[in-house]
């Protein structure tokens, strides 16, 4: 894993993530037999990442049951929360790095007949964009899933390119 240096400067990237009122938090580690990513060549695969906040679990249940669609959105937005912070490490700690998302996957804790997959995963989507700009365009697959790990409500996996 690469490391963050000591005397990292802000780049264009952490001043966006200022702008946007947004404060990466430090990686949550893996809960499983997993890394939590892999830097191949110069793409960036990170490993599905959940509604994890100050150390708890935040957003638990289903979508079209307990959670409401607003509540997916923000779910969604939560786990792109920590893909960046994980995609920081995978930098060295240095988001000016990245070339461009690649592709989001989206997997929703849902009902049965919930429908509404595209608008929970816009809560990870648009948070990519108003990051990283047109370089945040990806490709992205929207999955509806009987559960998830711990309940959780939304899973987010990504893949970036690095320059």
């Amino acid at each position: 894993m690469r490391t963050i240096p000591e005397s990292f400067m802000p780049g264009k990237i952490e001043t966006r993530l200022a702008e946007l009122n947004i404060t990466l938090p430090e990686p949550p580690a893996p809960v499983a037999s997993y890394v939590p990513y892999v830097v191949s060549g110069k793409l960036v695969f990170i490993s599905g990442q959940v509604t994890i906040a100050d150390g708890a679990l935040k957003y638990v249940g289903a979508l079209g049951g307990e959670l409401s669609l607003e509540e997916g959105k923000a779910a969604a937005r939560l786990c792109a929360v920590n893909v960046l912070a994980q995609l920081r490490r995978a930098a060295g700690g240095d988001l000016d790095t990245v070339k461009r998302c690649v592709r989001l996957g989206v997997f929703v804790n849902a009902v049965s007949g919930f429908g509404q997959h595209p608008e929970v995963a816009n809560g990870a989507s648009d948070l990519i964009v108003e990051v990283f700009g047109d370089a945040g365009r990806h490709s992205r697959a929207a999955v509806g899933a009987g559960s998830l790990p711990r309940n959780v409500a939304v899973e987010v996996e990504a893949v970036f390119e690095l320059s």
